[in-house]
Formats: C-alpha cells, structure tokens, sequence
C-alpha cells in the first residue's frame, strides 16, 4: 500500500482561472508530482502559538452543568487551564486563498488513496455475508440512544460552542460565526433506513448560518435537500472537485481546497486537511473529488477540528504538528463493522481515541454514530468502547464530550494575560 504524502507547502493540484478577490503576497514556489499545471502557493510563516486558558459549559434541555475544577477551585469552578507555546506549525501555514475562486483540477484524486478500494473478492464476500445492519440484539437498545436537545448557546465572538445535530453535522459557533459540517437534517438519506434518533436542532431555530464545511460526496454528507434550504449567497467550504455540484445549484461563494490550503472569512481560518477515506456519488465519479477534515481557527486562536470520515493512519500526527493547540476534536466512532471491510475508511471508538491522542487535541467530542445505522456493530457499543479506551487511555473524563444528540457544550477562552497574571 503506497501512502501519499502531499506535505510540500499546500499541495495545489489547480490552476486559477478567475477569482472573485485579489491579494498581495510574497510567494514561495511549491511543486506537485501531477500532470496538470501548478500553482506556486505562498508560504506564511506563522509565529509560535500560545493557547489561552480554557473554560467548559455542557447544555442541554435538562439543565446547564458547570464542570467543577480540582485543586484551589471550588465545586461548580470551571477549570482554569495553563497556558501553554506551542512551536510553529510545520511546514509554515500556506496563505489563504482567495473566497470563490474558479479553479481547474485533475479528473481523478486516486493518487491520494492511503488504502485500495475493496475488489472483486471483498465485494463478493460483502455480498455473501450482508453484514450491515446489527442483529436485534444490537438494534433493542435504539430507545436508550442519547437524545436531549436544547436551546442554542449564546456566543459571542471571544466563545467557541458546538452543538451535535446527529451524525456528522455540527453547529459550531467559532469567532463570532455560525458554521454547520455536513449538514443533514433530512429523515432518509439513499440506501439506509430512517434516522433512529431524530434531528438535534430543528432547522428554524438556527441563528443566521456563516458558512458551511463539507468534509466529502457520500450521501450521508452530502444532503441535497438540506442544502438546499440554505440562502444561494452562503459561503461554502468543499473539497477540490466538489465545486461543480454546488455551483450547479446557484451556490455564488463556492471555496474548493486541496490538502494543506485554506481561506479566511471574518478572520476565522479554514484549513483542509487529509483524511484517510475515498469519494464517490455515482456510478462514475470514484475519487473524482477529494475528501478531508477541516480546521477552523479563530482570531484568538481557538481552534476546533473535524474529522469527517476517516479511517485511521499517519495524517492525524501529522496534522496536529501543522496545527499545534487544537482545543476540541470532533471525531467519528461509528460505522466500523465489520472490520475487515470498514477499518481502512473508518475509526473505531478505540482508534478514534488514538487519533486524538495523535493530533494533540485537548478534547475529543464523539460523532458519526447514533443516527443512522450504516454498519453491524450493536447501536450503543461506540458510546460503551469509547468510554472505555479513554479511561484506559489514563485521559480526563471531563474532557470527553460524549454529548447527547442535541446537546451543545461551550468552550470560553480567557485573555492570556488574565491568565498568567
């Protein structure tokens, strides 16, 4: 198996035909072993981050539940946590690029497969065993599935806060924005059953939405019928090749990225980063565009992380040298079983751990399970797994946010001076 590195500044694949807005940068030449032209990417030398203190609130439709701090603080205290430098990311950070920009990408990205698709003899056995769905044994518990939705948080521009719509979609408050990942708010999506737990946060109830991630194709992901609720003009975030779709749409920001680049919107960054998974949406357009994780960082430096879908490997360690300090990991635990068919695209709850532990990620709030049954494992096991493998794992309980579908948590950051005074 070939792993595809892609570490040289931002692994541009494209060539720029016309952009919506212009800058002025110093430019450090990059180079891509493809057939298609490369664009030279500046390089931005970022300075060593020091990461504020760091305050958690849980919310959810029961009750508002302060954590309580060890040490001098009192029961009901937030944590108060010390500040500490990180060194600067490496390579540097690539400059973002301009939001809404056309660019020409190659047909396929299935040079960026870190595993082979399955063949013909795994598509057989898939086939013989149909081992897809739990048994009735692992479906009896769907009753027990968390569900507590709530009012969102109020946030302000100085506030990270999340909320867990079901499966990978997230309302994440960050830097004064609202921003949803993989939004899917629909019952059905194609191929699977009905949703077992229904959508956290009802649709009117959002706040005015910033902008929109999407980690990659799949349906599960990509939701036509939610995105269509979304106003034309709001920006959005995909993956290099996945454009087209949404320009087809009428959506008029359309930001694609490669691996390594990123953009800026109100001073919050948007950094695309490798995944270890695949794309396809139809019968012709396997790995016609890429996949990814992103991280978005705010002006002060708080910086959230998510996964997407992914299997396991070496781009977590890789990412968390890149992007040192990340306050919270939003990773997938479901959809594993079987193994022999799923490890190479899908964490289990004990490599999701692993993966955190890998990027450096202060916290780590679950997702990817508990909303559609995509895979055999009993519908309760990722919640029970991941409780275990981070006790055994010797990390803080309190820093796994095992959030209920529709729970929100906050993340208040305070002044570094604050802090060290």
């Amino acid at each position: 198996m070939t792993q595809q590195t892609h570490e040289s500044g931002s692994a541009t694949t494209a060539t720029t035909t016309t952009a919506t807005t212009t800058s002025t940068t110093t430019t450090a030449p990059t180079t891509q072993a493809l057939t298609t032209p490369v664009l030279t990417t500046p390089a931005l030398t970022t300075p060593a981050l020091t990461t504020p203190a760091l305050t958690t609130t849980v919310t959810t439709a029961a009750s508002a539940i302060a954590a309580t701090a060890t040490g001098e603080a009192g029961p009901g205290t937030a944590p108060t946590l010390t500040p500490t430098p990180y060194a600067p990311p490496f390579p540097p950070l690539a400059e973002p690029r301009p939001l809404g920009e056309l660019r020409v990408w190659p047909r396929t990205f299935h040079d960026r497969l870190t595993a082979p698709l399955p063949g013909l003899k795994a598509m057989a056995r898939f086939a013989r065993e149909g081992s897809v769905r739990p048994g009735r044994e692992g479906l009896a518990d769907v009753r027990r599935l968390p569900y507590e939705p709530g009012p969102l948080p109020r946030a302000d521009t100085d506030t990270v806060a999340v909320t867990w719509a079901g499966h990978a979609s997230w309302v994440v408050r960050i830097g004064g924005l609202t921003v949803l990942t993989d939004p899917v708010w629909s019952r059905r999506i194609l191929g699977t059953p009905a949703r077992v737990t229904p959508v956290g946060v009802p649709w009117e109830t959002l706040p005015p939405v910033d902008a929109v991630v999407l980690s990659h194709n799949h349906y599960d992901h990509l939701d036509a019928p939610t995105l269509r609720r979304l106003p034309r003009d709001t920006p959005v975030f995909v993956p290099a090749g996945l454009g087209r779709w949404f320009r087809r749409r009428r959506f008029t920001t359309v930001t694609e990225l490669d691996w390594w680049e990123a953009a800026e919107l109100s001073g919050v960054r948007f950094d695309f980063v490798p995944a270890h998974h695949w794309s396809k949406r139809t019968l012709t357009d396997t790995c016609h565009s890429l996949w990814g994780g992103w991280v978005l960082t705010a002006p002060d430096g708080a910086r959230v992380y998510f996964a997407g879908d992914t299997g396991y490997g070496h781009w977590f360690s890789r990412i968390g040298r890149r992007y040192p300090g990340i306050d919270l990991a939003l990773m997938p635990i479901g959809a594993y079983d079987p193994r022999w068919w799923l490890s190479d695209v899908h964490l289990d709850p004990e490599e999701a751990v692993r993966a955190t532990q890998d990027l450096g990620a202060r916290r780590m709030a679950p997702m990817h399970w508990g909303t559609f049954i995509l895979s055999a494992e009993p519908v309760l096991e990722p919640l029970t797994r991941v409780r275990a493998a981070w006790e055994r794992a010797g990390l803080a309980r309190e820093d796994l946010w095992d959030l209920p579908v529709g729970a929100s948590r906050i993340l208040e950051r305070t002044s570094l001076q604050s802090a060290v005074d």
